[in-house]
């Protein structure tokens, strides 16, 4: 397979339900995109759900680092440039470019994958072709470092929420982009209609399941915002930094 057929370009229309009471594309929404451009390059590629099924293999988004230039807005155009870039040991990194309809590159991310085994839970290789793909591309980036590896954060602002049945994702667990929202929950109304994020990172520590409550911790360093989130069992299930 050659450099050029490893990347993909996927389009979205970006509808109402997927922006802000301004019109901008809200950060959870943006995440979907990525994931969704994931998705369907791994699917192409041979190495999607249906084919890590047959290893007994599912992918889980371990870190997201992603700098933002320009907010996408209600019924623009988002086209998602996407490729599996390298390994790092057991994580599989993969890099993404998002352009509007003219063209103009408004987001750029760095990611990094687990493949999980379906009966133990834990980190394995794909074994064959496929995991020797992610190499081809090594030199190609989006953004010049690895998906941000983000610190505990030990005191702060507390909030919590309560997972549901539409946070959870067909891994039965709460989904990438429903951490986000928690998240930007955080902010009142006003500070969100003066202010869009310019730079995302978050780390997905451990699975939340439904009905379990999470309590995130938001510490504010001038225009950064760092998070953590843990369950009832004291157990870390995500790190998050934004910054404004």
């Amino acid at each position: 397979m050659t450099k050029n057929e490893l990347t993909l370009f996927s389009k979205f229309n970006i509808t109402s339900a997927d922006t802000d009471m301004q019109g901008r594309l809200r950060l959870g929404s943006l995440a979907n995109l990525l994931i969704q451009a994931a998705i369907n390059s791994a699917d192409q590629l041979g190495f999607g759900f249906s084919g890590l099924k047959e290893q007994k293999l599912f992918w889980v988004l371990s870190r997201l680092t992603v700098e933002i230039y320009k907010p996408l807005k209600w019924y623009n155009i988002a086209e998602v440039e996407t490729w599996p870039k390298d390994v790092e040991r057991i994580i599989y990194l993969r890099d993404f470019i998002v352009r509007n309809q003219n063209k103009e590159i408004v987001a750029k991310a760095t990611s990094g994958w687990l493949a999980i085994d379906i009966e133990t839970k834990r980190p394995k290789t794909i074994d064959g072709l496929h995991g020797q793909l992610f190499s081809k591309l090594k030199d190609k980036h989006a953004l010049n470092v690895s998906p941000e590896k983000l610190l505990p954060v030990y005191d702060g602002n507390e909030y919590n929420y309560k997972s549901t049945y539409f946070d959870v994702d067909l891994n039965k667990h709460v989904t990438a982009s429903r951490y986000i929202d928690w998240m930007m929950d955080t902010f009142p109304v006003d500070f969100h209609i003066n202010n869009y994020p310019k730079l995302l990172s978050i780390n997905y520590l451990k699975e939340t399941m439904p009905d379990q409550t999470i309590k995130v911790i938001r510490k504010e360093y001038s225009n950064e915002f760092s998070f953590e989130g843990s369950n009832a069992e004291h157990k870390n299930a995500f790190r998050g930094k934004i910054i404004y």
